[in-house]
């Protein structure tokens, strides 16, 4: 933080009750954010591919984008232009897609349609160059309106498998964009939509509906934060951060990607820079991103602005003022790298260890269905209790950072207005 802010008192250095969750995983299916799936090439046969270097192609939608190869002679980029061709799609979406490949690709080789040496393992990291090598061979290997077929293929093999209809059309957009920028033209999605269709009316016949991520009120947002024991560093940590999360109505993702430096202090609270994002936009000066305001809270526990200042006060303490906000932490309460060399070396928590954290909260407080609270969960309840004090949906959106017009920001605002301007209401009943 740029000055010092207010902080609760209290010592911040007994142990950690618990350590942090930092396993890989790819793209989960009901998270709006996914975790790091990138790493260098581990399956077999791997050193038989052409070098290539990866970049991030745009596709057919803002945020769509996937990794393909453009090997250095044949792409004509300069390094610099294939970083900066990285950089116009934001990391969320890389990774999504890097997942949703991964998952294709294991899929076709129990088909038989990819060379064992090209099949990337079902767990663990994957590289780039794997997942491109892999997706190439397919395209050699399918014959004319193979492709078609396939795409509807998984469609179905992804609906048996009650895989989320978002997560559906997500993963077949990842495969149309491949297919375009391998060169193939645009991919044929009739019958794999038309599939996709009859899964959605399917559900809806059966009155089935999506899982989603309870919210976190406030009501629910102080029971979560009275569970966190701020006389140890980790309870300092995962109070600012529950806070935080709810307060900047943010991503998983943007959360464990905040810097130290992205918060300012100002005369009426904290000022938090949002600096990438799954919907990245771009302001009048050329950045990305987006800066949220936060001001002072009514009450101490649950105020933004306090509650990250005793956080970042703890760090000061110990010698850290720059680098990413939220960090692991041992169970001895030790700031640092996970166990096993596992996530990112400046110790970095993961989106995936915020889903964590906010379920074991909810455990603690005695939540009924804790594990229905996510990593979005905050996000969610932010929504719905900004709106139903009488925030403007536009205000909300420019706030958590959801696009102009966003259907999904207009289906938890519904949640409120079904019950806050029902038609019923003063009737006489």
């Amino acid at each position: 933080m740029h000055q010092n802010t207010p902080a609760d008192p209290g010592p911040a250095d007994h142990p950690a009750e618990v350590s942090d969750a930092s396993a890989d995983a790819s793209a989960d299916a009901s998270a709006d954010d996914s975790a790091d799936d990138s790493g260098r090439p581990v399956a077999a046969g791997a050193a038989d591919v052409s070098p290539a270097e990866i970049v991030v192609v745009p596709g057919p939608r803002p945020e769509a984008a996937v990794v393909f190869p453009i090997s250095g002679p044949e792409g004509g980029l300069s390094v610099s232009a294939r970083a900066r061709l990285r950089r116009a799609t934001a990391e969320a979406t890389r990774v999504a897609y890097r997942g949703d490949l991964r998952r294709f690709l294991v899929w076709v080789a129990g088909r038989g349609l990819l060379p064992a040496g090209l099949a990337p393992p079902a767990a663990g990291r994957v590289g780039d160059a794997v997942l491109a090598a892999g997706f190439a061979a397919v395209l050699d290997r399918a014959g004319p309106g193979q492709m078609a077929v396939l795409a509807a293929d998984y469609v179905d093999t992804l609906a048996t498998a009650g895989r989320a209809p978002s997560t559906i059309d997500r993963a077949l957009a990842a495969l149309a964009v491949a297919h375009r920028t391998a060169g193939a033209g645009p991919l044929p999605t009739d019958a794999a939509r038309g599939v996709l269709r009859g899964y959605r009316r399917e559900a809806a016949d059966a009155g089935r509906r999506t899982r989603t991520a309870k919210p976190v009120t406030v009501s629910v947002l102080r029971a979560l934060v009275d569970t966190c024991d701020v006389s140890t560093l980790a309870g300092l940590r995962d109070r600012a951060l529950l806070v935080a999360g709810f307060a900047l109505g943010a991503r998983r993702s943007e959360l464990v990607a905040l810097d130290l430096a992205d918060l300012e202090v100002t005369g009426a609270g904290l000022q938090v820079t949002i600096r990438r994002s799954k919907t990245d936009t771009f302001t009048r000066t050329g950045t990305a991103g987006r800066i949220s305001a936060l001001p002072y809270g009514t009450h101490p526990d649950t105020c933004p602005v306090r509650t990250l200042g005793a956080w970042t006060t703890a760090l000061a303490e110990r010698g850290i003022i720059g680098g990413p906000l939220f960090r692991r932490i041992d169970r001895h309460g030790t700031l640092g790298r996970a166990p096993h060399g596992l996530g990112s070396l400046d110790g970095r928590l993961t989106g995936q260890a915020v889903a964590h954290l906010i379920r074991r909260a909810a455990t603690r407080a005695g939540l009924d269905a804790a594990t229905l609270y996510s990593g979005h969960s905050l996000r969610r309840g932010f929504a719905t209790e900004t709106y139903r004090a009488g925030a403007d949906p536009l205000r909300i959106a420019r706030h958590a950072g959801w696009t102009d017009g966003s259907p999904v920001l207009a289906r938890y605002i519904d949640t409120v207005d079904r019950w806050k301007a029902n038609p019923l209401t003063g009737v006489g009943l």
